[in-house]
């Protein structure tokens, strides 16, 4: 057994011992110690939020990358630029993708400071297709490559189905999660840095290895892959050759994840209600990427979550001073949290 199947099966168990014997593991009761800032960041010209998940910090520490939805829940008609940079006070800095993207979904900064961007809805070509794509900006908005066909929706190696996130590894290996939808595609696939095609994993299922609307994707210091597995209320934690090393329930039904420079998992909730994840308060999880224990919870304000579809952080990221941003689909607002 590898160290790092022994780390997560010793945590699988603790974890289990602890919910058996009663003791709260902190899923809904864990400490709050944020404030929240609303009205962190504002638009240019006199524009409203549209529907926001994609959002990730610019490598400085201090800027934050959100990409929105046009001032509605699709940028198809819309003239105004959805990928917005702005600095730790909520100024905007500068701003591009008008015309090229249809619905920003998720969000990631490499080391060369170039945004990725998740165009997650597609239409077919007519006569030219947009979305199923993933997208690399350079940190001006000039695109450099593009995974996928524009418009084209499909199963194959050199193609997509509503891809919800992706990320890139130290050496340079691109990885996306494909299928946004329960019964789409629900799999991993992994590129070399040029774009090639290396390999997949994942079917339909609730099985280890299996998914429904893998949503967010984020890498520990280790390496390890951990894939949100939304449908499933789980996330899953993977080699970088897809092989399982454990499953984690404890952060809630997880549309966002990010993991900061400490190892700290931040898990966004937006889903979770009675209809679905039962018991399970909707909210922003934090806690330990290396043993799983979830220590603090950012409660979601919505009264009435089980009458709402999305409420409160869908995306979520974390700057450099510990500052938390929650992007919002439902409510369409991006929110900061500072501690207390």
């Amino acid at each position: 057994m590898t160290a790092e199947h022994r780390t997560g099966a010793i945590s699988a168990i603790i974890l289990a011992v602890l919910s058996i014997s009663g003791i709260a593991v902190a899923q809904n009761s864990a400490p709050n110690p944020y404030k929240t800032i609303e009205g962190w960041a504002e638009l240019p010209d006199g524009r409203s939020w549209g529907a926001t998940s994609a959002i990730y910090p610019a490598n400085d520490g201090k800027h934050i990358w959100v990409a929105e939805r046009c001032g509605a829940n699709l940028c198809v008609g819309s003239d105004v630029d959805p990928v917005l940079l702005f600095d730790e006070d909520g100024n905007l800095v500068k701003s591009f993708g008008a015309g090229m993207i249809t619905w920003p979904h998720g969000m990631y900064v490499d080391a060369d400071d170039n945004v990725w961007i998740a165009d997650a809805v597609g239409y077919a070509p007519v006569p030219e297709g947009i979305g199923h794509t993933i997208m690399k900006f350079s940190p001006d908005g000039e695109l450099l490559m593009r995974l996928g066909k524009e418009g084209v929706s499909g199963d194959g190696t050199d193609v997509f189905a509503k891809p919800s996130d992706m990320l890139v590894a130290p050496d340079g290996s691109i990885f996306v999660v494909d299928g946004h939808d329960a019964d789409g595609n629900n799999r991993v696939m992994k590129f070399d840095k040029d774009g090639n095609f290396l390999l997949q994993w994942g079917s339909t299922g609730g099985d280890h290895g299996q998914f429904r609307d893998p949503h967010a994707l984020a890498m520990d210091s280790q390496g390890r892959l951990f894939v949100g597995d939304r449908g499933n209320s789980r996330l899953q934690i993977f080699t970088q050759e897809g092989e399982h090393l454990a499953t984690w329930t404890q952060f809630g039904r997880p549309s966002g994840l990010f993991i900061d420079k400490n190892d700290i998992l931040y898990s966004a909730d937006s889903e979770s209600n009675a209809r679905r994840n039962a018991g399970w308060k909707r909210g922003i999880r934090i806690g330990s990427a290396k043993d799983g224990f979830v220590t603090a919870f950012i409660p979601d304000p919505e009264p009435d979550p089980d009458n709402s579809g999305t409420s409160a952080a869908e995306g979520v990221a974390v700057d450099a001073n510990g500052n938390i941003y929650g992007a919002e689909v439902g409510p369409r607002a991006v929110k900061k949290y500072v501690r207390k």
